[in-house]
């Protein structure tokens, strides 16, 4: 078997629009030992025809049934044979050297994770550069703040996969914002976490997005952080960080119910919010967890009647009611 320092795993559902925009942003990387393992998640459009298309010897091609992301990711990380990991969307792109700028550095420093900064995409034509704090070469246990300084999605993250593998890191399956406790769940284990300053992924953002439109899916979110808060329960000094990581999603999914297709799907959510804050983050509504927001967001976002009336007006702008 040829040398593969890193494996690529793209699940794909439906992606006809953007999947060839992903793939050649894959193939035609600097660094050549890598292995792009795409799964079709039973897909109904024309992804297959376009995963066809290509003849390249290190993309390995699978097709299931619909499963769902959660399962489809496991799926990619079971069959890699890469020794470290990248995960791609399907309707996301990389710039050329990601894989070498990120392997450079896992190697140069001997870290098990290494995060870089990244655009959003806008289907408007907009870009918009997110750049993650600074930090040093560091640990949970050394910083236990890099909790709430990385973003937690797996896209622009480079994993070690004896890490993911010897601690039993997977996706959660079946829930909608399975990524969230992947990367919670890596961090804990990981002895050397690093970062490069480069802008390399593009999270493209669209006009129905998901992360746009809500449905009551979002409800998932409340499994997802109970999943996250379990894995740090035991270790005192990480509860401060995980209480202000509770409120912050929380509180933005809570926001996010300005998108909400249904008002009483809405109004349900915002009160399961505040009710699952009550119970978990009795002092919720202190200011430091609301750091560089201004009195007004603050004050909207730790108020549950304000919050109703900021989304039921917001909502307005989405046609909805």
């Amino acid at each position: 078997m040829k040398r593969i320092d890193i494996s690529i795993i793209v699940p794909i559902y439906n992606a006809e629009k953007y999947l060839k925009k992903c793939i050649d942003s894959l193939i035609n990387q600097t660094k050549k030992e890598i292995e792009i393992i795409l799964i079709n998640d039973g897909s109904t459009d024309n992804s297959e025809k376009i995963i066809k298309e290509y003849n390249d010897e290190r993309i390995v091609y699978f097709k299931n049934k619909n499963q769902g992301i959660g399962i489809t990711r496991n799926f990619g990380i079971e069959r890699s044979h890469g020794k470290y990991l990248l995960f791609i969307d399907s309707d996301d792109y990389i710039e050329l050297n990601t894989c070498e700028v990120l392997y450079n550095k896992v190697i140069e420093e001997k870290l098990d994770i290494v995060v870089c900064n990244f655009y959003k995409d806008f289907e408007d034509g907009r870009i918009e550069k997110i750049t993650i704090d600074k930090f040093n070469t560091t640990s949970i246990k050394e910083n236990p703040k890099i909790i709430n300084i990385i973003n937690p999605s797996p896209w622009n993250k480079l994993f070690k996969k004896e890490l993911i593998d010897k601690n039993n890191i997977r996706f959660v399956e079946n829930k909608k914002y399975e990524d969230a406790p992947f990367f919670t769940g890596a961090i804990k284990y990981a002895k050397r976490i690093g970062q490069v300053n480069d802008y390399l992924n593009y999270y493209v953002i669209h006009n129905n997005s998901e992360t746009l439109v809500r449905d009551r899916r979002c409800f998932d979110i409340f499994d997802i952080l109970d999943i996250i808060r379990g894995q740090y329960k035991e270790i005192d000094y990480m509860k401060e960080e995980v209480d202000k990581l509770t409120v912050f999603i929380v509180t933005n999914y809570t926001m996010q119910q300005r998108a909400q297709k249904n008002s009483k799907t809405a109004s349900e959510f915002i009160d399961k919010a505040f009710l699952y804050l009550k119970e978990n983050v009795p002092d919720y509504k202190n200011k430091k967890y609301y750091d560089n927001k201004s009195f007004l967001r603050r004050n909207i976002e730790n108020k549950k009647g304000l919050s109703k009336m900021y989304c039921n007006v917001a909502r307005l702008k989405y046609g909805r009611r």
